[in-house]
């Protein structure tokens, strides 16, 4: 199986966007989503927004509760919104899969879940943004057969390259 996952101590989001970029200027098939938050006043929450890969659009999948809110900010509709890009992304053919994370959702079936089956399916490589709350879920998921990564560019690259089917990994 071809997934992996990796935690960043500090931003996750931030080594995904470099690492989409990365191989993507080097001439690879790169789909899925990279979160891009957007700070706000120092009393609300950040603004969190999906760029489906490689171009576009950016989906704000945050809501805003108003002051004070203490529910789940994710806006579903939206995320599903996201997922339905990515499919067509990778229907239309990809080298490597790249999704934010595998978050409760996904941990509960829904989500980029059905993406990132598919994928694999097709035996693209996925690497997943992955957090300790839905580690177990992952590993469920993978039935214990996924890497993980450390959150370093260069490493996350290296495996994504050894293991895609393009002509530019072989450059």
């Amino acid at each position: 199986m071809q997934i992996a996952s990796t935690t960043a101590t500090g931003d996750t989001d931030q080594v995904l966007f470099s690492l989409a970029q990365d191989l993507m200027g080097r001439g690879l098939k790169v789909c899925g989503t990279v979160q891009i938050n957007t700070e706000r006043e120092k009393t609300d929450p950040c603004d969190m927004d999906l760029r489906v890969l490689p171009g576009g659009p950016d989906i704000r999948i945050s809501q805003d509760l108003g002051g004070g809110a203490q529910g789940c900010r994710l806006d579903v509709g939206a995320l599903e919104a996201a997922v339905g890009h990515v499919s067509a992304a990778l229907e239309a053919g990809a080298d490597v899969l790249i999704i934010n994370k595998f978050g409760k959702h996904e941990a509960e079936g829904r989500g980029f879940r059905s993406v990132i089956a598919e994928a694999l399916a097709r035996d693209v490589p996925v690497l997943v943004g992955l957090n300790g709350l839905n580690r177990d879920a992952f590993e469920a998921f993978t039935e214990g057969c996924g890497d993980h990564l450390p959150a370093d560019v260069a490493v996350l690259s290296e495996w994504l390259f050894a293991r895609s089917g393009s002509v530019a990994a072989a450059m």
